[in-house]
């Protein structure tokens, strides 16, 4: 339908209908469908017929129905209700997909999409930091360096400093910029949800050679690698051992099964902190067989927990 609205006169209802072998009723609900999309959808009164301006769109693109379907699912999941911070863009995307498509096939994939859904982890809608992201990839794309004001959960005080901003990550939860901190003089991540401001400035940069965000996050088991690499090994109980051994949660990871269907999982990651709290979330189903000061960290957050409880027994 789109190609017979843009760049040309107009075609009323009728003629769409006819063109596209389907209802005057389907036709104003797609109509509809675009003019919420924000598509720039005209209507000449005196002759009743839609057109579309001939530069909006870019040239059209034969998908297959599985690129479409793949497409308009993860566009609508990824920018429905702020799933994914900044990317309610995408949802638009795909309405506007779902209307190049032939009537046919558009039913189809509504059949089918209806009957996809992606569920993501719990996350920071980072409201009002819109701005900020954007900067920020504004800085990236020109390599230009931004002055921030952090608010650190490990400092007292806010943070100010000058940053290189090299890259962007989403993960799990947030969005994370990467880049260069004139503060603590070695290339940081920082948490776009607690950049209080940031001011462009004119001074430049460029990205190292070779720069790239997993060589930045090395073993670490999340974002930061707070340590030196070390072996850990974890054995889990059958209950949960198979809930374990079925994501790959660290691309270091081995794991061994045991007779009586528990499993020993092995891992080397940057620092044992952040895995500490992935371990305690297991409850009594996980031990820590090494190292012994992994085993000493749960065991003291498992002392503190237990005296926090023990007034309730």
């Amino acid at each position: 339908m789109l190609g017979l609205l843009q760049g040309t006169k107009g075609h009323n209802a009728g003629e769409l209908a006819a063109a596209c072998g389907v209802s005057r009723r389907t036709i104003f609900r797609d109509l509809d469908v675009l003019r919420k999309a924000g598509v720039p959808l005209l209507h000449d009164d005196d002759h009743d017929k839609y057109c579309i301006p001939a530069t909006y769109f870019l040239p059209p693109t034969n998908f297959t129905t599985e690129e479409a379907l793949a497409v308009i699912v993860l566009c609508y999941e990824m920018g429905a209700d702020n799933r994914l911070p900044f990317y309610e863009a995408a949802q638009s995307a795909a309405l506007k997909l779902e209307g190049c498509l032939p009537g046919r096939v558009r039913d189809q994939l509504r059949e089918i999409s209806s009957a996809v859904q992606i569920k993501l982890a719990p996350g920071n809608r980072l409201e009002g930091q819109m701005p900020v992201y954007q900067r920020l990839l504004a800085a990236i794309a020109a390599r230009r360096a931004v002055r921030i004001e952090y608010d650190s959960f490990s400092d007292s005080s806010a943070l100010r400093l000058k940053l290189c901003p090299y890259r962007m990550l989403f993960s799990r939860r947030s969005w994370y910029v990467i880049g260069r901190s004139s503060l603590h003089r070695e290339v940081r991540t920082f948490n776009v949800g607690r950049i209080r401001s940031l001011e462009t400035l004119d001074d430049r940069f460029d990205v190292p050679r070779g720069f790239s965000v997993q060589r930045v996050l090395g073993n670490a088991w999340h974002l930061i690698p707070d340590g030196p690499d070390t072996d850990v090994v974890v054995r889990f109980s059958p209950l949960v051992a198979r809930n374990v051994a079925e994501v790959v949660w660290h691309r270091t990871q081995r794991i061994e099964w045991r007779g009586d269907g528990g499993i020993d999982f092995h891992v080397r990651v940057a620092g044992i902190r952040e895995i500490s709290w992935w371990i305690l979330g297991y409850g009594d189903q996980a031990e820590v067989l090494k190292p012994q000061r992994l085993r000493k960290l749960i065991a003291q957050h498992a002392c503190r927990l237990a005296e926090r409880y023990n007034g309730d027994l």
